[in-house]
């Protein structure tokens, strides 16, 4: 029992030990020579994926690009085999074609509909005429009126064949762009300009919907996610200047802005009491590089590369002259 004890003594000095090398750590082996109201963290250049996936299900018929291979925005690719497609889309123009075939028939019938109304209505108009001369019975007069009945009802029904006809043709064109729709979805292009992280599959895989192929990393959107504690992350805003300097080219160092501060704290418990455990707060905080300046310097970004990032507490803190920007040329 006094061993257990013992042992549980030793494991409780232990962890508080390295709580206490972590405090001091973070405190006090930051990065020496830096101004007061100049903030640092460690990280590394990030940037935005995007997955490029299929829309349908369908074979993989080509990849065009290579891991590695920068991109510009539209560029197909990859493509899916679209012969079922093609034969959909063939079968959707013919059935226009007959829809509109038999629009023209339709509109051709109440044409001759239209005539037997006006001729029936002229018979019409002359038996009753003679009727009322007392030169026919009547029944003729009776007949003359079913007639124009008739006449009347079979042009309804052709004006109602051609409206079918009508509604068969805009049908048949929905079909169509349908169809054309799926045909240009099963051509992979990419929304961005970036370079291409990740190639997820290869000519002739089937893929179901939502599969993925690609994965693209927008070039134009770099960042660095640092970790500020509560007193510095307190007093930073969004847009405050901000330095990065990459282990890869330590002799250049570029501007970049606070794009995001996290509106909650990380590595402690949510709800806080004491000051000690108010100091123990970290905030994560995310640094921008300019876009334009990315587009300028595309060929020498690379994301995963670590460095650091400095903030500038106050408008009127000065950068030091290790810190003053200068860029590849």
């Amino acid at each position: 029992m006094i061993e257990i004890n013992k042992k549980r003594l030793v494991i409780a000095g232990v962890m508080a030990l390295a709580t206490v090398l972590a405090v001091f750590a973070w405190q006090y082996l930051q990065e020496p020579g830096l101004p007061k109201g100049i903030a640092s963290g460690n990280g590394r250049l990030e940037a935005t994926a995007v997955n490029i996936t299929t829309k349908f299900p369908g074979r993989l018929a080509a990849v065009n690009v290579k891991e590695g291979e920068d991109v510009t925005a539209g560029q197909v690719l990859a493509q899916i085999d679209v012969r079922e497609l093609e034969a959909e889309l063939h079968q959707a123009q013919a059935l226009v074609q007959q829809a509109q075939k038999q629009r023209a028939a339709a509109a051709a019938v109440i044409t001759q509909r239209k005539s037997e109304v006006a001729l029936a209505e002229k018979n019409l108009a002359r038996s009753r005429e003679l009727y009322e001369n007392q030169n026919i019975p009547i029944e003729q007069l009776q007949r003359s009126e079913t007639t124009v009945q008739t006449a009347q009802a079979a042009r309804a029904a052709a004006e109602a064949e051609l409206a079918l006809a009508e509604a068969a043709i805009e049908a048949a064109k929905a079909r169509v762009e349908s169809v054309r729709t799926r045909v240009d979805d099963s051509a992979l292009k990419t929304p961005l300009a970036g370079r291409v992280l990740y190639r997820l599959a290869e000519p002739g895989e089937v893929l179901p919907a939502g599969g993925k192929v690609f994965t693209v990393l927008d070039l134009t959107d770099a960042y660095m996610t640092i970790f500020l504690p509560t007193l510095q992350a307190g007093r930073l805003r969004i847009n405050d200047e901000a330095r990065i300097v990459l282990d890869a080219i330590p002799d250049y160092v570029i501007p970049a802005a606070v794009s995001f501060v996290s509106p909650e704290a990380q590595f402690t418990p949510k709800e806080v009491e004491t000051r000690t455990e108010r100091e123990k707060l970290m905030f994560r905080v995310k640094v921008r590089i300019d876009p334009a300046l990315l587009a300028k310097h595309r060929a020498i970004m690379k994301t995963g590369v670590p460095g650091v990032a400095y903030v500038r507490l106050g408008t009127d803190v000065a950068w030091p002259e290790k810190l003053q920007v200068r860029l590849p040329p």
